[in-house]
Formats: structure tokens, C-alpha cells, sequence
């Protein structure tokens, strides 16, 4: 019954970013967006672990241009969309959020801040880009959280 809430949170997750893009204009078929070139570091992976201590955030993690917590896992970044698992709940996520963009003077969009079911979805304002940072987690059920993490005009 829980994988079958997941499924369902991630696809109402899905809807609701499509649905998005297609209010602002978003998905033009006749834009292409560049993606980024993959650039391997040298690091050996059997010898060099990224820290996991809980409590502790790496804001610059990666090439991300997002924070995200020092225990992020499968951590994706692909054309301006990051994406990860944490072991985090959905409020420790969105308290590292608040407190991450609170020190960067973005503000909160209380209005489109939206918790239901294992699902949640936060919108901040002040990005130096102009747009907005767009956050959306999903309780996968087994300990784990799924977060999205996207610059969107809203």
C-alpha cells in the first residue's frame, strides 16, 4: 500500500511540473536546452567517500548550484534540475530549506507552500536569476525522501 502511495505522490509531483511548465510557457518545442558537459574529476571512488555526518549541510555539494543536505544520495544534476534521496523527513528537508535560503535572503512563497500525504512542494523568491527556486519531495515509504529542485518562472 505505501509503493502505491509513492507511485502516486510521484506522478501527481510529475502532473503538477508539467502543469507548471505549461502555465509560464515552459516546453516550447522549438527551444533546445543545452545540456551540461560531464567533466570527470580523477577522484578514485574506492579511496575518497563524501562525508555523510547528519546535522551538517554542504551547500555547494558537486557542481550543484542548490544546497542540499550532507547526506544526499544518488544526487542527479542534470540541465538546471537537481534531484537526490535523503534520509531526512519531508519537515527536516524543509526546515533545511527554510533555514539554507533564510540565510541567503530568499523568501519563502507561503501561498504555493503545499504538505499532503507524504508530499511536499515550496517555492522561493530571490534568486539572483530572477526565477524562482522550486522544492518538491515524495516520502518513498522506506526511510528515504525524494526531492526535486528546479529554477522555474512562477
Amino acid at each position: 500500500m505505501k509503493n502505491k502511495r509513492a507511485y502516486i505522490a510521484i506522478l501527481i509531483l510529475i502532473l503538477a511540473s508539467l502543469a507548471c511548465q505549461t502555465i509560464t510557457g515552459g516546453g516550447d518545442s522549438n527551444t533546445q536546452e543545452e545540456l551540461p558537459s560531464f567533466e570527470y574529476s580523477g577522484g578514485d571512488s574506492e579511496t575518497e567517500e563524501p562525508s555523510t555526518e547528519s546535522g551538517e549541510s554542504n551547500p555547494s555539494f558537486g557542481n550543484s548550484e542548490f544546497p542540499i543536505p550532507s547526506d544526499a544520495t544518488n544526487v542527479f544534476d542534470v540541465a538546471g534540475t537537481v534531484n537526490y534521496q535523503t534520509k531526512l523527513s519531508l519537515d527536516e528537508v524543509m526546515s533545511f530549506y527554510r533555514d539554507e535560503y533564510g540565510k541567503q535572503g530568499l523568501t519563502e512563497r507561503d501561498l504555493l507552500t503545499v504538505v499532503s500525504d507524504g508530499v511536499f512542494s515550496m517555492v522561493f523568491d530571490g534568486d539572483p536569476s530572477g526565477k524562482a527556486v522550486v522544492i518538491q519531495g515524495v516520502d518513498l515509504g522506506d526511510g528515504t525522501v525524494n526531492v526535486t529542485i528546479t529554477l522555474q518562472d512562477v
